[in-house]
């Protein structure tokens, strides 16, 4: 049997432990009850649950750096929502709003937006600025970037 992953919760930010095997099956919370996963972006604009997510959660992290009145991002969101349904819950799929979460777009130096940043093991692994409207492009663009192995 394999260890158990950590997987934090989008509601709660409580850390749960998953079998690797069970990631499928749509667990959830151990506190809360609400689902680890929802096959849609989790809103990360709380920097405390965005710690959690990035430094406690055993799984890739893909955040979308947006924000309420850029074109560009309401142009992309239906295409990251689909991407969402097909990458979790193999990659917690995020969101955050850099006018109500200004510090973490600072913190990771977000020029332009959207951005998006995948994360693996806490660790900034690449970034995209400007708009995918195409969910396919999305998924392939992570699956490209995740490390082998």
């Amino acid at each position: 049997m394999s260890e158990p992953l950590h997987i934090v919760c989008p509601h709660c930010a409580t850390t749960n432990r998953v079998q690797p095997d069970q990631l499928a099956s749509h667990p959830d919370c151990g506190k809360c009850h609400q689902p680890l996963f929802e096959g849609s972006p989790a809103e990360l604009d709380d920097a405390a649950a965005f710690e959690k997510h990035l430094t406690r959660s055993q799984i890739p992290l893909l955040v979308d750096f947006w924000a309420p009145w850029c074109g560009p991002c309401r142009m992309m969101a239906p295409a990251y929502q689909q991407a969402a349904a097909q990458l979790e819950p193999y990659i917690r799929v995020a969101k955050v709003n850099t006018e109500a979460a200004q510090a973490l777009g600072a913190r990771f130096n977000i020029r332009s937006i959207p951005t998006l940043a995948l994360f693996v093991g806490g660790r900034e692994v690449t970034r995209q600025a400007g708009a995918m409207t195409n969910p396919a492009q999305i998924v392939q663009w992570v699956k490209a970037n995740l490390p082998r192995g």
